[in-house]
């Protein structure tokens, strides 16, 4: 397939979804001038969602909040791959496999629907958007109206023009590879952990909170037992970074996440560490949550060992074989052959018929 696109070749959304903004790996440098990073909640699904359609981790995807898009392509042809949330991928009106890259050409529908499980889904395009960065970023920051389709959530209407084109086979994901779910979060505390009593800090790693539904892609309230401050709850606004834990006046923690403010004058308890970062982006409101207190070495390791599983899962990958070259012995024994209802007329190997 070519990799040079008209510049007219386009993805024309029918429904932009509850809130789908165009996010990548966010841009950096610039907090100092009060500018977000913003960029991917769950970089994790954004770098999966990339890797199955070929293109660099960080490339621009679409992060779609609890319901997604809908669209019609406008391009000869197209390839999209969708992770993260448990969201339902139709084609054409039939239903096709998440973690999985599917190629489409002109005319083609899809749908992505409201996630059963998860908060987040990430849809990549092969050879990615054309759009033009702001500051070395395509995120999209909506309080600033920053980057993205002219700083704004996608809406009906929109256009979504394609910078590239799939090359070589398409990708799919044993699903069975990705992380399990946690409720527990992993933090290192401060840099204002002497601004809490013990008791405090022991309500904070012993306690079970709440997300409640003052979340969003800023940050995220927690509901639950009241933490105890030393002595006031005002420092000197100093740097926040992506999982800062404030805790104000009213005792309850606050997370702060992609599109927070650069700086804030309340205490932080603790932060987030990265590898952990995309439960939150995948808790719901109402969902569970706890924190667990490790020190910044074991931090590092648990970073470097998340970095290690996604290579890995990556390089694991597969290309998507349909018919009958798909009739190979270690994939037959892979499968449940025996049981249920079968019906001759569904081909247990196809999900869109084409690839």
């Amino acid at each position: 397939m070519s990799d040079d696109p008209k510049s007219d070749d386009h993805l024309a959304l029918s429904d932009g979804g509850l809130f789908s903004t165009l996010q990548d790996a966010g841009r950096f440098g610039y907090q100092r001038f009060g500018i977000s990073n913003s960029g991917a909640m769950d970089s994790f699904s954004m770098r999966l969602a990339n890797a199955l359609v070929g293109n660099p981790g960080d490339a621009a995807v679409v992060e779609m909040t609890l319901s997604g898009i809908a669209f019609t392509v406008a391009a000869p042809n197209c390839r999209i791959a969708l992770a993260g949330a448990t969201m339902p991928l139709a084609i054409n009106g039939r239903p096709a496999q998440p973690h999985q890259a599917h190629d489409l050409v002109r005319g083609d529908t899809l749908t992505v629907g409201r996630a059963a499980s998860g908060m987040r889904g990430y849809l990549a395009v092969a050879g990615g958007f054309d759009v033009a960065p702001v500051l070395g970023s395509v995120s999209t920051h909506t309080r600033s109206r920053i980057g993205g389709l002219d700083g704004g959530p996608l809406g009906a209407g929109a256009i979504l023009l394609l910078k590239g084109a799939p090359s070589g086979p398409p990708l799919r994901l044993d699903a069975g590879q990705l992380p399990a779910a946690e409720t527990r979060l992993r933090v290192v505390l401060g840099p204002q952990a002497d601004a809490f009593t013990a008791k405090g800090i022991e309500t904070f790693l012993t306690s079970t909170y709440r997300l409640s539904n003052r979340t969003d892609r800023m940050g995220c309230q927690l509901e639950g037992p009241e933490v105890e401050h030393a002595a006031g709850f005002n420092i000197v606004s100093d740097g926040i970074a992506n999982g800062s834990i404030q805790i104000p006046g009213h005792g309850r923690p606050i997370i702060l996440l992609a599109d927070r403010q650069t700086t804030g004058g309340y205490p932080k308890i603790a932060t987030v560490i990265g590898p952990d970062l995309r439960l939150l982006a995948q808790a719901r409101p109402g969902d569970e949550i706890r924190f667990e207190a490790v020190d910044l070495a074991e931090a590092v390791r648990i970073a470097q060992a998340a970095a290690a599983s996604l290579k890995e899962i990556i390089a694991g990958m597969e290309p998507v074989v349909f018919g009958a070259a798909a009739l190979t012995s270690d994939r037959l024994l892979g499968l449940n052959l025996i049981s249920g209802v079968t019906c001759a007329a569904q081909d247990p190997f196809s999900e869109t018929g084409r690839t």
